[in-house]
């Protein structure tokens, strides 16, 4: 009987250490938050797009002009920026998802045309600062768009260091840092969430949570100590299936697609690539106009508009 009681009091001593230490344990990532929020929330950037579309099936053809905002990392001092490239090419995704959905149903591809030409650019600092900036690289397989100033900044800007990387595992925490909408004044914002999948193949991505998956593409993802993991962007499928996954948003699901955290790892040789990359002409034309293929430097954007 003696050692039952024991026992018991040993569990329940337990039980309360437990209880005492999840407050002190939850300030201290509080505390981790608000840290890697202040040290890099200036790196993280609205970008302002504007987009020229055109969509031409069965002899009829729409064309249009859309303006949007889409969150970035500063990578470098000399400004250069990562986004997502679906963001600054619509066409780079979803033509392919069309192309996989009407597949799907027996349709017919070849009289759907889809082309996006991005027509305007600007890096919004969070001191509300606009720098004009081109493409220079784009990698499709991995959705990754480089920006870079089309002028050297007066100063250096704040970066956030590639090399300074941190390796996830599954159920680790891990900080996301992003831009809100205009709406919001642009305000950064921070969220705390767990890596509930890594994918291995045919290369390393890490899987947020679907409560994380209101965050931006382009915003960057942090371990707890600071380090950075990855950025958010987004695989697209090599083919279509009829599936279903209560996993991941279904009308993203639909198109074969999903947001993923790319390792920073990956993201370095790219930047090299870019900052050595020459500057476009707005006068230089692509004789094929076709748009670069992977890791090839960007197609030189047209003369700029005017940005609200």
């Amino acid at each position: 009987m003696k050692k039952h009681i024991t026992l018991v009091l040993s569990i329940t001593v337990a039980l309360m250490g437990a209880m005492l230490s999840l407050p002190a344990r939850a300030d201290d990532l509080a505390k981790s938050g608000r840290d890697i929020l202040a040290k890099s929330q200036g790196a993280v950037v609205t970008v302002k797009l504007a987009i020229k579309q055109s969509v031409s099936m069965g002899g009829r053809e729409n064309k249009s002009e859309s303006k949007t905002e889409t969150t970035g990392t500063v990578v470098d001092p000399s400004g250069l920026t990562v986004v997502s490239l679906a963001t600054t090419d619509p066409s780079s995704t979803v033509k392919d998802a069309y192309a996989r959905a009407i597949a799907a149903r027996g349709g017919d591809m070849s009289q759907f045309k889809f082309d996006s030409e991005l027509n305007d650019v600007k890096i919004v600092l969070a001191d509300g600062t606009e720098i004009p900036a081109d493409v220079v690289l784009r990698d499709k397989d991995l959705d990754l768009a480089y920006l870079r100033p089309s002028d050297k900044p007066a100063k250096p800007l704040a970066s956030i260091d590639l090399t300074k990387d941190a390796k996830a595992q599954i159920l680790d925490e891990v900080i996301v840092i992003n831009r809100l909408s205009q709406a919001a004044n642009r305000a950064a914002a921070v969220s705390i969430g767990r890596i509930e999948g890594i994918i291995d193949k045919p290369r390393t991505f890490y899987l947020l949570g679907q409560s994380m998956w209101g965050y931006s593409l382009g915003a960057p993802v942090f371990s707890t100590d600071g380090k950075l993991v990855g950025i958010v962007l987004l695989r697209s499928a090599k083919t279509q299936t009829d599936q279903d996954s209560g996993f991941i948003f279904s009308n993203l699901n639909q198109w074969g697609m999903m947001p993923v955290i790319l390792p920073a790892s990956d993201i370095v040789d790219g930047a090299k690539q870019a900052l050595e990359a020459k500057a476009p002409a707005p006068e230089d034309k692509s004789p094929t106009g076709e748009k670069p293929a992977a890791n090839e430097p960007a197609k030189p954007a047209p003369a700029r508009t005017k940005s609200p």
